[in-house]
Order: C-alpha cells, then sequence, then structure tokens
C-alpha cells in the first residue's frame, strides 16, 4: 500500500512587504568579518573529520559525497527571495523502484546516514554557506542586501 500526500487548497494572501533599511557599520562590517574568520577556523581545524566523514560517505553511500539543495533566502534589492545552494555531506541512497522513481526516505536513509544526522557530522559542509556570505553563524547574512529577513543560520 502506498502513502499519498493528503491535498489541500490554500488562498494567497498579499503580506506587507520588508522594509528596505540601511545595514549598520556592526551589520555591515564586522559581523562579517566575524562569519569569515569563524568559518574559516571551522574548516581548517575540522578538516581531518571533513575528509574522513567524506571517505566514509564516499565508501558506504558512493558519490556524490555532498548533498546540494536549493534553499530560499532573503529577500534581495529587486524583491524577489533569493536562492542559494545549501551543502550537507549525504545521508541517504539513491535507490529507486521498479518505475524509477526514489524509494521513500525511511527506505533510503541507512544506519550511517542515521549515526551522520544524529551527530550533526552531515551539517559540516554548511560553514562553506557561512563563507561564502549565503547564511551567518548568527543572524542574517546575504552579500550586498539592505533588507531584513530570518536567521539563515
Amino acid at each position: 500500500m502506498k502513502n499519498h500526500a493528503k491535498r489541500e487548497t490554500y488562498t494567497a494572501e498579499m503580506i506587507e512587504p520588508i522594509l528596505a533599511r540601511k545595514m549598520n557599520f556592526y551589520e555591515k562590517y564586522v559581523k562579517r568579518a566575524l562569519d569569515i574568520i569563524c568559518a574559516s577556523a571551522a574548516i581548517v581545524c575540522f578538516s581531518p573529520i571533513y575528509l574522513g566523514v567524506a571517505a566514509l560517505v564516499r565508501i558506504k553511500l558512493g558519490s556524490p559525497v555532498l548533498f546540494t539543495q536549493d534553499r530560499p533566502g532573503l529577500i534581495g534589492k529587486d524583491g524577489k527571495e533569493t536562492i542559494f545552494k545549501m551543502y550537507k555531506f549525504r545521508t541517504m541512497t539513491d535507490e529507486r523502484g521498479e518505475n524509477g522513481e526514489l524509494l521513500p526516505d525511511e527506505v533510503r536513509l541507512t544506519k550511517f546516514g542515521k549515526w551522520l544526522r544524529s551527530t550533526s557530522l552531515d551539517e559540516l559542509p554548511e560553514a562553506f554557506n557561512i563563507l561564502n556570505g549565503d547564511s551567518g553563524i548568527i543572524g542574517t547574512t546575504k552579500k550586498n542586501l539592505d533588507f531584513t529577513g530570518v536567521s539563515l543560520a
């Protein structure tokens, strides 16, 4: 028996626009510098762990080692939501059924993948998102934005 998602219909409503504001000195320079310093230090300090986890993912789950997913970011100057690629270590296989569709997540998630998730080691590559300016260690960060938004960290 297949599980089917319940379908629901929602009505779109207009929401208040996010008001533009100037970023202060801390937001523009200090916070970004701290993000770069902390992310760089984490990447250097944890590089043996990165290499070890990457090797284990490659052996146990195959290639690719990294899972990427497009995630919504902050609202850009053009008023549109920005999209960035979020990086994580892969925790599931790419097993497909007879008709070529991916099997359910609970079938594709391996013991090793569950362990990676429970220890949060799958999230180590997100330091590269911080280094790129796509997310921040604390609060909001997005290159060249003058808008408020929600935290991506």
